[in-house]
C-alpha cells in the first residue's frame, strides 16, 4: 500500500518506471554479454575476465574517484551519463566480432559501461531520498529495490522471447534503448526541480561537495560495520552462485531446470520479503541488518547439509525473504544521512560490495570444486560469524558511547544503544 501511494507522486512514478526499464535492460545486457562471449569463444576464462572488467571501475571510483564521481551529483549530469550508456551499448554489436580485436573492443565497452556505471548508481541513490519527506525514506528505498527483484525474475524469463524476434548480439541495442528512456525521465526531473539533492543549483557542474570517508565513518563506527559485514556478505555470495549448480549436480543429480526454479524460488521469496523491509519501523536498523545476514548464513550453511530437494527449496525461499532486510535496511539508513555524506558513503558501499564479489568470484571457486558441500558450509558460517561479531561490536560501541556522555558518578548506569 505505501508502494502505491508514492507510486502516485509524479516524480516517483516517472523515476520508477524509467529505472525499472532501465535495470531490465542491465540484465538483458549481463546475460547477452556472456552468452556472446561464450559462444564466440567457447571460453569461460573469458566470461570471468568480462565479469571482472565491468567490476574494477566501480572499484577504482569508490577508491580514488570521490571527486570525479561528486561531478555527477544532479538530475542533469545523470541525463548526461545515461546518454553515454546508450551510445556505448547500441555501438557494441557493431563492433563486436568473435576474434582479438572484436574482444578487446569489447572489453574497452565493458570497461567504459562499468565506469559510467560507477558515476551512476551512488549518485541516483544519493538524490532519490530527496524526493520524499524523511520519514518515507524507507519506503522509496524498498520501492526501487523492488525494482531489481522484479528484473531479476523478469530478465531471464523474457529472454527466451526476446529471442525468437532479435539476436544475442542485439540484446545491447535494446539496453541502450533503456538507457535512452532512463536518460529522458532524469533530464525531466531535472527540469522539474531547481536544485540537485545537495543544495547545488541545477546546472553542468553544480554538485555535492566531496567529502572524505575517514572522518564520516570515524563519526558512524556501526556503518562502518555495516559496510564491512556487507562486503564480506557479497564476498561469500560467490559460494552460492558457482556452487549451487555443482551442488545440484553432485548431491541431487540434479541440472539446469533444477536451478533455475531454485532462482525463481530466491525471487519469489525476495518480493514476499520487500514489503516486509519497506515498512519496517525505524529504530535498531543495525539489529535487524545484522539479524538477517545471520539468518541468511543460517540458510547458505543448511543448503549444504539437507538431504532432499524440497527443503533446498524452502531454504532458497527463505534466503530470498530475509534479502531486501539486509539491503533495504542499510540503504534507508545511509539515506537518512546530509547529501555529501550519503553520497560518500554509498560509494563506500558500493566499492566494499563491489570488491568482495569480484574476490569471491576469484577465490571460492577452488573451494567449490574440492566440496560444494563445504564451500556451502564455511560460506554461510563465514557470514553468521561477522553478522554476529558486528552486532556485539556494535553493542559495545554503544555502551562506550553512553559511557562517555554520562556524568563519572553515573556511568555504572550505561545502557546499550543500538
Amino acid at each position: 500500500m505505501e508502494h502505491l501511494r508514492l507510486l502516485r507522486r509524479r516524480p516517483v512514478l516517472v523515476l520508477w518506471l524509467a529505472q525499472s526499464l532501465s535495470v531490465l535492460g542491465d540484465r538483458l545486457y549481463a546475460l547477452a554479454v556472456m552468452w556472446v562471449v561464450y559462444a564466440g569463444t567457447g571460453s569461460a576464462s573469458l566470461m570471468g575476465l568480462v565479469a571482472v572488467a565491468e567490476s574494477l571501475p566501480y572499484i577504482a571510483l569508490g577508491t580514488v574517484g570521490r571527486r570525479l564521481v561528486s561531478h555527477f551529483s544532479s538530475y542533469r549530469a545523470l541525463a548526461w551519463v545515461d546518454g553515454a550508456r546508450a551510445a556505448v551499448a547500441v555501438a557494441l554489436p557493431f563492433l563486436w566480432s568473435p576474434d582479438a580485436r572484436g574482444i578487446a573492443l569489447l572489453l574497452a565497452g565493458v570497461l567504459l559501461l562499468g565506469t559510467l556505471g560507477a558515476l551512476f548508481d551512488p549518485n541516483l541513490g544519493a538524490l532519490v531520498p530527496d524526493l520524499v519527506e524523511p520519514e518515507r525514506v524507507q519506503q522509496i528505498t524498498g520501492l526501487l529495490d523492488l525494482t531489481g527483484r522484479i528484473a531479476r525474475i523478469a530478465g531471464p524469463a523474457s529472454i527466451g522471447l526476446l529471442l525468437l524476434f532479435v539476436s544475442e548480439v542485439q540484446l545491447f541495442a535494446l539496453n541502450g534503448a533503456t538507457f535512452a528512456v532512463s536518460a529522458v525521465a532524469l533530464r525531466w526531473l531535472a527540469r522539474r526541480y531547481a536544485t540537485s539533492a545537495g543544495g547545488a543549483a541545477e546546472r553542468p557542474g553544480g554538485r555535492v561537495q566531496s567529502v572524505p570517508a575517514g572522518p564520516v565513518l570515524r563519526e558512524h563506527p556501526r556503518v562502518g560495520l555495516a559496510i564491512g559485514l556487507h562486503g564480506v556478505a557479497l564476498f561469500c555470495s560467490a559460494v552460492t552462485a558457482i556452487g549451487m549448480p555443482a551442488l545440484l549436480a553432485t548431491r541431487y543429480g540434479a541440472g539446469a531446470a533444477v536451478y533455475g526454479l531454485l532462482t525463481a524460488a530466491v525471487g519469489v521469496g525476495a518480493l514476499l520479503g520487500n514489503p516486509l523491509a519497506s515498512n519496517r519501523r525505524s529504530g535498531g536498523w543495525l539489529t535487524v541488518y545484522c539479524g538477517a545476514w545471520a539468518l541468511q548464513g543460517v540458510a547458505t550453511a543448511c543448503m549444504g547439509l539437507v538431504l532432499e530437494l524440497p527443503a533446498l527449496f524452502l531454504l532458497a525461499l527463505l534466503t530470498g525473504i530475509v534479502t531486501p532486510a539486509t539491503s533495504v535496511t542499510l540503504r534507508a539508513h545511509l539515506g537518512a544521512f546530509a547529501p555529501a555524506q550519503r553520497l560518500r558513503l554509498m560509494s563506500v558501499d558500493q566499492t566494499i560490495t563491489r570488491a568482495g564479489g569480484t574476490a569471491g568470484m576469484l577465490v571460492l571457486p577452488f573451494l567449490v570444486d574440492v566440496s560444494p558441500r563445504l564451500a556451502f558450509g564455511v560460506g554461510g558460517g563465514t557470514v553468521v560469524s561477522c553478522a554476529l561479531i558486528a552486532l556485539l561490536v556494535a553493542r559495545r560501541l554503544g555502551r562506550l558511547g553512553t559511557a562517555q556522555a554520562m556524568p563519572a558518578g553515573h556511568r555504572g548506569h550505561a545502557v546499550v544503544i543500538d
